[in-house]
């Protein structure tokens, strides 16, 4: 009987144990996208590479389509360590650091190559220290590697070939201030609707124009209400892989390594999958109908100069913003 009950014992112990070694191998990775989109893939692949290249001593479970819950409880449990990563837009981040909010200031960048240093810059990594010491939560390695978009599109019911089209254009536009204050400086007239409401207000007339990424356009089908896309590059976005810092710290070094190694190879996935993806969609809309430009953005970065500039002298940019744009403009020497 002492023999039965010593086993039982064992054998509750190391379950109990077991249990415990999965829990703290096992991450949760909480995202918006379906399984089979773009975004999606590369999700699914970085949880595959990082159990490989860990030897399986790190596990990632991706959750899509918000099955842990909208943004901000998703955030909450981010900051609970019991979601690990959030794969989403660091522009969420700036409830813990305002100046978060600006990782994408509209024709502020001169490339992608020009926003991509300016996102490491010292700036930036001081504003992602602050959101980190408030929340616990920091991006994984190097910001821009995950790409979103890949680029962004104007898409209208009448031709967009020049930025002097955008005046007194019908543009649908979400509830931000600095999105309705930059559009309405670049000439459209602002209207805000939900996402969801653009297709049916495009075809009613309620509005002309929608920006989109690009990889969007065809999946919500503004397209066939709305045959005239320009490319615009009004900004750049990359997917933020938020992590919970305690989590990350808890990593012996060459398991920190190899999720490192997972990130760095899912972002060349992204780079090459979402334009090839990007490249296809453009060709089938243009078979449909379509009529592609892409616009000489150079006339709305000079508007939106003077605009930044009155920003800064009202003291409505987060500070050292525009010395770290400037900074940034030509590469490291």
């Amino acid at each position: 009987m002492k023999k039965r009950t010593f086993l039982g014992l064992a054998t509750s112990l190391a379950l109990v144990l077991g249990s415990a070694a999965q829990a703290e191998t096992t991450w949760k990775m909480a995202t918006k996208m379906p399984v089979d989109s773009p975004e999606g893939q590369v999700f699914e692949k970085f949880a595959e590479l990082t159990e490989e290249y860990t030897g399986g001593e790190l596990k990632i479970t991706v959750y899509p389509n918000e099955q842990l819950g909208k943004e901000n409880a998703v955030l909450e449990q981010l900051q609970a360590n019991i979601v690990q990563i959030y794969a989403e837009g660091f522009g969420y981040m700036k409830k813990w650091e305002p100046a978060l909010g600006w990782l994408a200031g509209p024709y502020a960048f001169d490339d992608f190559a020009h926003w991509q240093r300016f996102m490491n810059s010292d700036t930036v990594k001081g504003w992602f220290d602050n959101a980190a010491e408030k929340s616990g939560v920091r991006p994984l390695g190097d910001p821009t590697l995950v790409l979103r978009g890949p680029f962004r599109v104007t898409v209208s019911n009448v031709p967009v070939k020049t930025a002097a089209d955008y005046e007194g254009l019908k543009m649908r536009m979400h509830e931000n201030k600095v999105a309705i204050d930059t559009w309405d400086r670049l000439g459209a007239e602002v209207i805000t609707l939900p996402w969801t409401e653009v297709y049916q207000s495009i075809s009613k007339g309620i509005v002309q124009a929608v920006n989109s990424p690009v990889a969007l356009v065809e999946s919500m089908r503004f397209n066939e209400v709305a045959p005239y896309i320009a490319r615009m590059d009004e900004y750049w976005q990359s997917v933020g892989f938020m992590v919970n810092e305690s989590a990350l710290n808890a990593l012996d070094e060459d398991t920190r390594a190899g999720l490192l190694k997972a990130y760095e190879e899912a972002g060349e996935m992204s780079q090459d999958l979402m334009f090839s993806v990007a490249d296809e969609s453009i060709e089938r809309m243009v078979a449909d109908g379509a009529e592609y430009t892409v616009l000489d953005t150079a006339p709305l970065v000079e508007k939106m100069k003077a605009f930044y500039e009155e920003m800064a002298e009202k003291g409505e940019l987060p500070e050292g913003f525009m010395e770290a744009v400037e900074a940034a403009r030509a590469p490291a020497q």
